[in-house]
This record gives C-alpha cells, sequence and structure tokens, in this order.
C-alpha cells in the first residue's frame, strides 16, 4: 500500500534539498550511525534513508545492496507521516507491507523499525531504520536509542548544512595578499598581467567590496583651503560652550 503524500510536501522537499545531501558521497559519520543502529538492535540491516519525491535514497546502508528502492514500496514513507517511531514486527501480516516487493523477495523484510528525521519545522526529511528477515520486536530501551539516534543524525545534517554553506561564503571571499607594485604619483596598481590599474578597478576586480570616494580632512583642506576655513568656523560656532571652555 503506497503512503498517502504529506500535505506539506512541497515544503518537506524544499527542506530536504536545502542540506544538498541527496546523492552525496558516503561520509563516515553517517556510516557510523547505522553502524550504531545496526549493532544496538540485533539486525542484519540498517539504513539512513532520505524519502525523494519518487524514490527513497540510501545515504548510508547495512546488507542491502541497492543505494535506493521506489518511494511506493518504502516503508520509510510511512514513517515520516506518522511523525514518530513505527514499528512493523511482522511484514507479512500488515496489510500496508505484506505485497510490498521488499517482502515478497529481496531482501524479504520481515522486521521494521524506523525512527523519522524530523528538521525543526517539522518536516520529515527520512529515517533512520533497522530491519531483519525474521519477525521481532524492540524492546523499550532499543526503541529510546533509535529515537535518539534519529536526533543525533538530524543535529549531524544541520552541522553539515552550516559548514557546506560557509565554505561556499569562504570560497567567493577573494584578498588581497603579498606585494603589490604602487606607482608613487598616480597610486596605479600593476595587475598579474603587467598591465597598470586605477585603484578602484583593482579592488573591485579582486575583491566584494564597493568603494565610495571623499576626502580627509588634510586633503580636503590642502584642495579647497577656503572651503575648508569656512567649514571649520561653521562648526566652532555651533559647537556648545561647555566643549569650547575645554
Amino acid at each position: 500500500m503506497n503512503a498517502p503524500i504529506p500535505k506539506n510536501e512541497t515544503k518537506r522537499l524544499e527542506a530536504l534539498r536545502n542540506y544538498h545531501i541527496l546523492d552525496s558521497a558516503p561520509e563516515r559519520e553517517f556510516d557510523d550511525f547505522v553502524k550504531l543502529a545496526s549493532h544496538i538492535c540485533c539486525v542484519p540491516m540498517a539504513t539512513l534513508t532520505f524519502v525523494d519525491g519518487d524514490r527513497q535514497w540510501f545515504k548510508a546502508r547495512i546488507g542491502i545492496e541497492n543505494s535506493e528502492s521506489p518511494r511506493e514500496d518504502s516503508f520509510c514513507a510511512h514513517t515520516i507521516l506518522a511523525g514518530n517511531l513505527l514499528l512493523v514486527e511482522d511484514a507479512t501480516t500488515d496489510p500496508r507491507f505484506a505485497d510490498s516487493p521488499l517482502v515478497t523477495g529481496e531482501p524479504y523484510v520481515r522486521f521494521y523499525a524506523g525512527a523519522p528525521l524530523m528538521d525543526a519545522e517539522g518536516h520529515g526529511l527520512g529515517t533512520i531504520c533497522v530491519l531483519d528477515r525474521a519477525p521481532r520486536t524492540l524492546n523499550d530501551e532499543e526503541k529510546k536509542t533509535l529515537e535518539a539516534l534519529a536526533r543525533l543524525v538530524v543535529s549531524q545534517m544541520e552541522l553539515r548544512r552550516v559548514s557546506c554553506a560557509l565554505a561556499e561564503v569562504l570560497s567567493d571571499v577573494r584578498t588581497l595578499q603579498g606585494l603589490l607594485p604602487i606607482c608613487a604619483d598616480c597610486h596605479g596598481i600593476r595587475n598579474d598581467e603587467g598591465y597598470w590599474e586605477k585603484v578602484e578597478e583593482y579592488i573591485g576586480h579582486h575583491t566584494e567590496a564597493e568603494l565610495s570616494h571623499g576626502f580627509c580632512p588634510k586633503c580636503f583642506e590642502k584642495r579647497y583651503p577656503e572651503a575648508f576655513t569656512g567649514l571649520q568656523a561653521r562648526v566652532l560656532e555651533n559647537m556648545p560652550l561647555v566643549a569650547l571652555a575645554s
């Protein structure tokens, strides 16, 4: 039985893609979560699954050959709807899954337990789940541990997302380094190709800075002495008596 599409599916998929994790290379941090889940729950199969538009994709997996499978066959598509741990003790007796190719054929799933990966806005992005080829269940401690692992996975995803965003920002930052040849008269800068550029052009080509122009007080006095004297007089006229006394 296909899982219904969540009401917030568009925003859910947008949130999932904002993590830039779909089809990414294996990462040890996520592999370790799957290993822990398999070990703690004593099962031969475990996956870290993300539910995409028409597929479920495994970021990490143990005991599963394929890296993805159709969403219509997915146990995890049901888990993200529930919003809490989904436990299927014997899939052959559950009308939602009895006819699933994952049950009637390889890997012959009988037992499934999945904890949803929920972001801060409540979007179900995927699951960390454990599976077995024989019917069974989980005790309370195993359930709590699987749920804790799901929360840790989301925390790791957030850390990964922020790190990727920071890396993108840093890659766009261009800094001026080394010795810059500057003309002693016009203050032009010689670029790497040997051509001379105005300092404004050079900085614009090598940084993200935008330049504005003005005069420092010393240059303003030198270039426009009369205007500078008049400006000084107006400043003094408007200055409080206390300031003048000091």
